[in-house]
């Protein structure tokens, strides 16, 4: 499901790596929207990336603006994990969510791609392909979900 790309905008924008811009204010921004929007866990999420080389941080533009970003680790078995994803709340609903997923395929080639997230995700990463499955109330009222895409199918023997 998530490679059915037909007439999405997301084509028209590009991912750069941003880990070292932290600083400035759109990144910022977005962070918050992908965490609880108070300044100590925004500069929380900053210091997640700082601090250590295998964590990535991927910015996307489109036309010049800053207009999502996703944050993600992977490891030797080739699960991508994403830790933070986000798109500027003018621009919901384009496409550009699952445009940032297909481009993490491309760039990286994941085995798997694992996230774990809220309730407001879940019809999103449904919706693109992934399984979800409940994780109980890890958090005191809040229930969270672990979703799945096996982005490189296995091999039948």
């Amino acid at each position: 499901m998530l490679w059915n790309d037909s007439d999405y905008k997301w084509r028209d924008f590009h991912a750069q790596k941003i880990k070292s811009q932290t600083d400035q204010e759109k990144i910022r921004e977005l962070l918050g929207y992908a965490v609880f929007p108070d300044p100590e866990s925004v500069e929380e999420a900053v210091r997640f990336y700082g601090q250590a080389p295998g964590r990535e941080l991927y910015g996307y533009e489109s036309e010049g603006d800053l207009i999502g970003l996703v944050g993600f680790s992977t490891d030797a078995e080739g699960t991508l994990t994403i830790h933070h994803l986000v798109v500027d709340p003018e621009c919901r609903g384009a496409g550009y969510g699952r445009g940032q997923i297909l481009e993490l395929i491309q760039l990286k080639k994941p085995r798997e791609i694992v996230a774990e997230t809220d309730e407001d995700a879940v019809d999103f990463y449904r919706s693109i392909g992934f399984t979800v499955s409940s994780l109980g109330e890890k958090y005191p009222g809040t229930e969270r979900f672990v979703c799945r895409y096996e982005a490189e199918p296995k091999e039948e023997e």
